[in-house]
């Protein structure tokens, strides 16, 4: 079918929607992705009509008794049965009961009922008559009284698919009439959808699951205890459905993609995945569970495109259809450069890299990744490793073993792609364990010792020799012989007869021999008693499994005078103490389980219902007539239940979620989570599935899942002083559990990723300039200061410009002693307590010109003074002059007492000895005064003047040359004449002279 969602893996045919399609037995609704004016066929059968292959069966029944006939045949589509008697079809009578699936039954037979049955089968392609068969009626013949109840007709085990009908049959007989009930085995009430079809037969016109159990049909005697039964199971079919479909989801690329999928159908259907219509095999970074979710960690580009479950049984199969997209952002780094491995020892591989070439230096870390290299369903296994690091040894590798590893780095904003992947492979290490032995004797003085080669992950590598060491069993000298890579045998000659020895072998890599293998101990023959004695089998060798030992052997050299074999086997413990008296098949010994008699025909036999990884001793010896020959023995353990063992076979429910989970902050971008086993399961946990997202988070597409087999995991890649929250799920084989409660953590912080935000300038006076700002975008942490640098030349370093502390809960501030009409260019950043961010774009601001009242600082002031002082010694040098010649003066126009009191004032201010004041004196003051009118107050014009002339002779006074009591005054003309007033320069002045005067921000602070 054309589209991605129709790659289920068969073939479907399309149709036109014009077709008539009522004789088609099967349609299915248009698949996604497909053309909606056509309709997808699973089948197209052609209508047919076997041949009758069970026939109805002539009967001779009493009157008033029971007959029952049976016909079966198959077609397509199914057939319908009619009865027929004499070729018609028959009477229409409550005593004549016609069930669906071809069964005639005929209660309290009348003498008329006699005749010629068949049955007639009929479907859309034709129609076929069953053989006749006879019903014959015995007239007049009473039944007898003490009969006893039977079911003449017991239900059969049947199985139907769904919507298919299905009948449950029972003919039970007695005199009088017994009555007949139904019941379900399991307790539960038969469904009110049933029909009780005739008397006693049960039919259900459309089956469906619920339907399914096992029904008991009882018969009971009227009036007595007596009764019968007859159960029979019904089993309905269903074809796969999709019960939960995977959703299309997008992740980022090196997170993980979980698709679920669950499907129902009787019997359980089977879940495998596709991708892109090409199977999926669980291995490494791609996980089938067991529940039939698919998980995928690290995703890359590459596994994009579209997934397809697929559910199958017996009956068909059903699929649903998910599309995987992977986001890569801009500006991300590239793969890490140069990635290379180097086996340190038998479990531990140097992994080393340099860091990408594109956008490196915004990379906070790295991830190691590795897996086997052969085989299927391995786990992949990943570090979080620190920005700063460039190597790092994996450590806990299996020996001799190839694995893969790759690298992706990460920064802010997401994850590379992976780097090339490298295989190494670990060096070999000493076996782990030893082959196992098999000793025999052919003569007195022999013993052949035989073994099978270790398997590959027991060698360790590749094996190179085998020494073995034999001894009598009171002797400390012990002997050594060693043997090629390729023997699996070997004769030690010239040893004593009739003596004990113990023999134990070990095998060698090129990094040494490994642990020796328990002691083993044989009997060689007695010299003198040859004659009947059948020597040991040879060549007995052991395949040990997990609970079953295959003991296999070649006949002794004196074959034909042995009549059979014994075998016996028992379990020993690991440290057992040497026995004086040995096996040797002529003492009474105990073992658990033997003799076993054999053929002598047979060379091999299976031990079963042994215990995993257990320590057993096998004997076989070969017998004859006269008595039992030499024992050939061996000693070894069985193999080790695996990690994944099989569930039991009752499971009371899921498995309780795992217990104090906790989590841990490890950096800015990883957090450790940890939690333990539950403390009570009645499954088998085979690992875990951690849930975490952002906390609040509202898009589930966001939510990340990972698998771990261990009770913890390291989770990076996040963002930095970001809350999470986390919750982790038990999972069985074949079950999950429900997820635990939430735990949240948050990441450490970290430097601030991005600068103030918003950055804005207003100038407020000449020489002030407010600045307003935002908190950063990413501020990874809590903000503890924010810094100002700013500076009239922005080509300077940032050491050369002036710089401002704000606390952290501050976004505006105010900076001060500016120079007026100047270009100043600001710039800000954020630090948190793990350091600084980076500085914002540079903004500049343009400070105000001068005004008036700008103009009016202390040099004015104090040349205005100086001034005033000039002015009044002048006149009162003219004074002077006035008393000394008499001349009397008239009074100006316009002046009054207030001029006086000005004049005054002025002397209170300089704290000088006070003059006497008189009517002349004032008028001879004011006759040096230049004439004005009274209406023209002084212009403004008068002041500036004043200042600028100030300004050109520089007279200026020390701070502390103007005492802080000290007021002064200038005459300000108004309507109503002079008044004095404050001096604005004065006020200025006083703000540069009070220490404690801060009304705003000082560079110095």
């Amino acid at each position: 079918a054309p589209g991605p969602a129709g790659r289920c893996g068969w073939l479907v045919w399309l149709v036109p929607e014009e077709m008539n399609l009522s004789l088609l037995p099967q349609t299915l609704h248009p698949l996604p992705g497909t053309s909606t004016d056509l309709k997808a066929l699973t089948l197209f059968f052609f209508p047919g009509l076997s041949r009758f292959f069970q026939q109805p069966e002539s009967q001779t029944v009493e009157e008033n008794g029971m007959a029952r006939f049976e016909c079966r045949i198959e077609g397509l589509p199914s057939p319908v049965i009619t009865w027929e008697k004499d070729q018609v079809a028959v009477p229409a009578e409550p005593r004549f009961i016609t069930l669906p699936n071809g069964i005639l039954q005929i209660v309290d037979v009348q003498e008329s009922d006699a005749g010629a049955y068949r049955c007639v089968a009929t479907n859309a392609a034709r129609k076929r008559y069953s053989d006749d068969a006879i019903l014959s009626v015995l007239k007049g013949s009473q039944p007898a009284v003490t009969r006893d109840v039977a079911i003449v007709a017991a239900p059969e085990n049947t199985t139907v698919v769904v919507g298919e009908s299905a009948v449950m049959e029972c003919m039970a007989s007695a005199d009088p009439t017994p009555f007949v009930s139904w019941i379900r085995q399991d307790g539960k009430p038969i469904s009110t959808d049933v029909i009780v079809l005739g008397r006693t037969n049960l039919l259900i016109p459309q089956a469906h699951p619920h339907h399914s159990g096992v029904y008991v049909c009882r018969a009971n005697k009227p009036q007595t205890r007596q009764f019968v039964t007859a159960a029979a199971e019904l089993s309905v079919l269903a074809l796969p459905s999709i019960s939960q479909s995977p959703e299309t989801i997008s992740r980022t690329r090196a997170s993980t993609a979980r698709f679920m999928c669950k499907a129902e159908g009787e019997p359980a259907p089977v879940i495998h995945w596709l991708k892109n219509g090409e199977p999926i095999l669980s291995n490494g970074r791609v996980k089938i569970q067991s529940s039939g979710s698919l998980v995928i960690n690290q995703i890359g580009l590459e596994d994009a495109g579209y997934y397809q479950c697929v559910a199958e049984n017996r009956l068909g199969m059903a699929c649903a259809t998910a599309k995987l997209s992977v986001i890569v952002r801009e500006g991300l780094p590239s793969a890490p450069k140069k990635v290379s491995a180097v086996s340190l020892s038998s479990t531990t591989v140097l992994v080393s890299w340099e860091r990408p070439e594109y956008n490196s230096e915004q990379i906070i870390g790295f991830s190691l990744h590795y897996q086997k290299a052969l085989g299927t369903d391995n786990v992949e296994y990943q570090f979080a490793v620190n920005n700063d690091t460039a190597e790092l040894q994996v450590k806990d590798l299996e020996p001799n073993t190839n694995y893969v590893f790759y690298m992706v780095a990460y920064s802010q904003l997401g994850a590379s792609r992976t780097s090339s992947s490298i295989i190494v492979r670990t060096l070999e290490d000493v076996p782990s364990s030893a082959p196992q032995l098999s000793l025999s004797s052919t003569t007195p003085a022999d013993i052949r010792v035989t073994w099978l080669p270790l398997p590959p992950e027991l060698s360790n590598g590749k094996i190179t020799k085998y020494k073995i060491d034999y001894c009598t069993l009171k002797e400390d000298q012990i002997s050594s012989t060693e043997v090629g890579a390729n023997e699996t045998q070997i004769t030690l000659e010239s040893l004593h007869p009739n003596k004990v020895y113990k023999v134990r072998i070990a095998a060698s890599t090129s990094a040494g021999y490994g642990a020796p293998s328990e002691w083993t101990q044989h009997r060689t023959p007695d010299k003198d008693n040859q004659t009947h004695v059948p020597f040991a089998p040879t060549e007995l060798k052991v395949r040990a499994k997990m609970e079953s030992l295959l003991v296999m052997w070649q006949p002794p050299a004196n074959h034909s005078q042995i009549s059979g074999y014994k075998l016996y086997y028992r379990e020993v413990g690991t440290e057992e103490t040497s026995d004086e008296n040995p096996s040797d098949g002529t003492e009474e010994e105990s073992w658990d389980m033997g003799p076993i008699k054999l053929k002598k025909k047979v060379k091999q036999y299976e031990l079963t219902r042994l215990a995993p990884g257990r320590l057993y001793e096998v004997k076989l010896v070969a017998f004859n007539k006269h008595e039992d020959g030499y024992a050939a023995v061996w000693k070894g353990k069985t193999e080790k239940a695996p990690v994944t063992a099989v569930d039991p076979p009752v499971q009371k429910g899921p498995p309780l979620p795992p217990a104090q989970v906790y989590a841990e902050s490890n950096s800015s971008t990883s957090i450790w989570l940890r939690w333990k086993k539950p403390d009570f399961t009645t499954v088998k946990i085979v690992n875990y599935t951690v849930r975490f997202s952002p906390w609040g988070l509202k898009n589930a597409s966001l939510v990340t899942y990972y698998t771990s087999s261990d009770e913890g995991i390291l989770i990076s890649g996040l963002k930095p002083y970001t809350k999470y929250e986390f919750a982790v799920q038990s999972n069985g084989v074949g079950i999950d559990g429900p997820f635990s409660s939430v735990v949240e953590r948050f990441t450490l912080p970290d430097r601030p990723s991005t600068p103030p935000s918003d950055l804005r300038l207003h100038p407020i006076n000449p020489y002030a300039v407010q600045v307003h700002w935002c908190p950063p975008v990413e501020p990874n942490g809590i903000i503890v200061e924010y810094v100002i640098l700013y500076n009239a030349n922005n080509t300077q370093p940032d050491n050369m410009w002036t710089l401002l502390r704000k606390q952290g809960n501050i976004f505006s501030a105010e900076v001060h002693g500016l120079e007026s009409d100047t270009r100043y260019y600001f710039k800000m950043g954020a630090k948190t307590i793990v350091g600084s961010g980076p500085y914002s774009n540079v903004k500049d601001v343009h400070t105000l010109r001068e005004k008036l009242s700008d103009v009016l600082d202390i040099h004015s002031v104090t040349g205005i003074i100086v001034g005033v002082c000039l002015g009044l010694l002048c006149i009162l040098f003219c004074m002077c002059a006035s008393f000394r010649s008499g001349k009397q003066r008239e009074a100006l126009p316009g002046v009054d007492s207030q001029a006086a009191r000005n004049h005054s004032s002025y002397h209170r201010g300089r704290q000088g000895p006070p003059r006497p004041s008189t009517k002349s004196d004032s008028h001879e003051l004011e006759s040096l005064m230049s004439p004005l009118s009274e209406e023209v107050p002084l212009p403004l014009m008068d002041i500036t003047e004043l200042t600028e002339v100030h300004s050109l002779i520089h007279t200026s006074l020390p701070d502390d040359a103007i005492p802080p009591n000290m007021l002064v005054f200038i005459s300000s003309h108004g309507k109503n004449g002079p008044v004095p007033t404050a001096s604005p320069c004065h006020h200025q002045c006083r703000r540069k002279l009070c220490p404690g005067d801060d009304l705003g921000v000082h560079p110095d602070q």
